[in-house]
């Protein structure tokens, strides 16, 4: 079995991320960008698929922190005979793809091991290895293609059985630093990247945009650890917003709900502007909004629900049989298919979101409001028709309520722009379908049996997703068809305390099971708050905060039972929670 996904930490270059284990191997890593082919892709499969470890030999009591203010990741190995420390980063803002691990003897002696096995186009590719002198040192050069790897410091590894391997001793006092920087293989070879000084400037520039945050409340270093997350799976270049740095990473053990989260959903994209303005980082967004205007930009009717980091829209679904999975859960899936899917609660979160900016004074352009009146205009010729909802269903398409009151939401927005934010256009075609959906909500989506509202309009299931109509705006949080939907939602989801998503038995069209939504734990945080109810929330908060791995990261799902995570990791959904919840709390204690 590999290492439990929590045992990872991510270390990243807002370009792409890797993934380094408790034993101090690389398994995940894509190189130059966040959708290329990975190069490391151990995670799911085996060692021969690729990774990087610099470990000790033998038994030793590891523990890990990210340096302040940074997401640089710093793990101290204790051993028998010593103790050593190795850093691991990859430098930002020098339009390079390094991954820089120095390593310093703290006391008495340790024997570390390195093995290096590269394999491109994710574990299929063995690189064509040898070694180089570059400036006065020995290099080792990997070349397969249009990509190179070039490993530099000491101690290189040797060729050993398909791999590179060395054995050394690193007593107190020593230091070594290792620099594997990937290239397009007709380049000249990089000159060194520059030690110490690139770890010191990576983690002041972190730490200096960590220092706008403007937030005192509760949870504040669950709140910083999160928004440093968030901003890592930020694209420096386009800003395009990750919903994960992985693909494939399983959300139930050996099953099939295997996905490809490297992309940019319009949905979670949003979401984590508006965490960003819930602390106020709101010099932070500008470039979101300029990702998204490229984005979506021409045909209304041809609005994705997701793109790549750079706007491209090839986003097609394939397996790759080669790897067998993490733990043997397969297939492997390069790509996602649901970027065809309708969905329509997007449009509505998109709205939201651009309705707060504007109102932080983040005024729409000629563009940006134009571009947004021809989808609502476009919208409304197509409201009527079923969807497959937030959580992407491969099932039927339906009239879920969750979708019904996004939909609602985007044509409040519409018109608040207009009469209130001085946009132009003539709102009186949304008006109506605003008042039209609103009224079909609160009759079709309401199950007058179960006192609650339903997951769509031809079921009485109950959804997590429900607990969010009190923050669109549809219903308010005391409104007893809230209460009650609460309260089925607390009856009917809670797996040891903590919210599914919906039951697996309906709609979705897949085999298996998952385990408890982290998101959706935040999502009945915030109802709690909402609702009064702060005992509650904070209690359910604290417990979500401690089911962080170590160094405060967050997968997809939890098993409550085990604390394993599960899914794809970390995951952006669970971590704008956390901050939309803490903010939450903070303005409950307020009240």
């Amino acid at each position: 079995m590999p290492q439990p996904i929590e045992d990872y930490a991510m270390i990243g270059d807002r370009s792409t991320a890797a993934l380094v284990g408790r034993d101090g191997a690389i398994d995940w890593l894509c190189l130059p960008h966040f959708d290329s082919h990975a190069c490391f892709a151990a995670i799911l499969g085996r060692r021969e698929h690729g990774h990087w470890r610099i470990g000790p030999a033998g038994e030793a009591t590891s523990t890990r922190r990210y340096l302040p203010g940074s997401l640089v990741l710093e793990t101290t190995h204790e051993t028998a005979t010593g103790t050593v420390r190795v850093t691991d980063a990859m430098p930002t803002g020098d339009d390079r793809a390094d991954v820089v691990r120095v390593i310093e003897g703290v006391a008495g002696e340790v024997e570390l091991e390195q093995e290096l096995v590269v394999r491109f186009g994710y574990g299929a590719v063995p690189p064509w290895f040898r070694r180089e002198h570059d400036r006065g040192e020995e290099v080792l050069v990997a070349v397969a293609g249009p990509d190179r790897l070039v490993l530099r410091g000491a101690p290189l590894p040797r060729a050993h059985e398909h791999a590179h391997r060395a054995t050394f001793t690193v007593r107190e006092g020593e230091r070594f630093v290792l620099d594997l920087c990937w290239q397009h293989s007709w380049q000249p070879i990089a000159a060194p990247v520059g030690q110490p000084e690139v770890l010191e400037t990576t983690v002041a520039e972190s730490a200096e945009w960590l220092a706008e945050l403007d937030y005192e409340g509760p949870y504040l270093e669950a709140v910083q650890t999160s928004v440093l997350v968030l901003r890592a799976l930020t694209d420096q270049t386009t800003g395009g917003i990750l919903a994960a740095p992985t693909t494939s990473l399983p959300e139930d053990p050996g099953g099939e709900r295997n996905w490809d989260y490297r992309f940019t959903w319009l949905r979670d994209a949003s979401l984590t502007v508006d965490a960003m303005l819930a602390v106020r980082l709101t010099g932070k967004v500008g470039l979101w909004r300029d990702w998204l205007l490229r984005a979506i930009a021409g045909d209304p009717e041809d609005m994705r629900i997701m793109y790549r980091r750079d706007g491209g829209r090839d986003l097609l679904e394939r397996e790759l049989p080669h790897l067998p999975g993490y733990g043997g859960a397969a297939p492997v899936r390069i790509g996602n298919g649901a970027a065809d899917q309708r969905q329509h609660d997007v449009l509505g979160q998109v709205m939201l979101t651009l309705q707060r900016l504007r109102a932080i004074g983040l005024d729409d352009t000629h563009d940006s409001w134009h571009l947004q009146r021809a989808l609502l205009d476009e919208l409304a010729t197509h409201w009527e028709r079923p969807d497959h909802g937030l959580w992407e269903m491969r099932g039927q398409p339906q009239r879920f309520t969750h979708s019904r009151a996004m939909m609602w939401a985007a044509f409040d927005c519409g018109v608040r722009a207009v009469e209130e934010g001085g946009c132009d256009g003539d709102p009186t075609r949304w008006i109506a379908l605003r008042d039209a959906l609103r009224e079909e909500v609160l009759t079709e989506g309401f199950d007058e049996t179960t006192g609650s509202f339903r997951q769509h309009y031809g079921t009485s299931d109950v959804d997590a997703s429900l607990l969010q109509l009190p923050t669109i705006g549809i219903v308010d949080a005391d409104d007893p068809r809230f209460l009650g939907t609460v309260a089925r939602i607390e009856q009917e989801l809670l797996v040891d305390g903590l919210p599914l998503r919906y039951r697996t038995t309906g709609l979705d069209g897949l085999a298996g099971d998952e385990h408890p939504f982290v998101l959706c734990g935040f999502w009945l945080v915030i109802a709690y708050a909402q609702c009064g109810r702060l005992d509650d929330a904070t209690a359910l908060m604290d417990r979500l905060v401690a089911l962080r791995n170590d160094v405060g990261l967050l997968a997809e799902e939890i098993d409550p039972a085990t604390g394993h995570h599960w899914g794809n990791f970390p995951q952006a959904f669970s971590h704008l929670g956390l901050v939309l919840a803490a903010t939450e709390i903070a303005a409950a204690q307020r009240r």
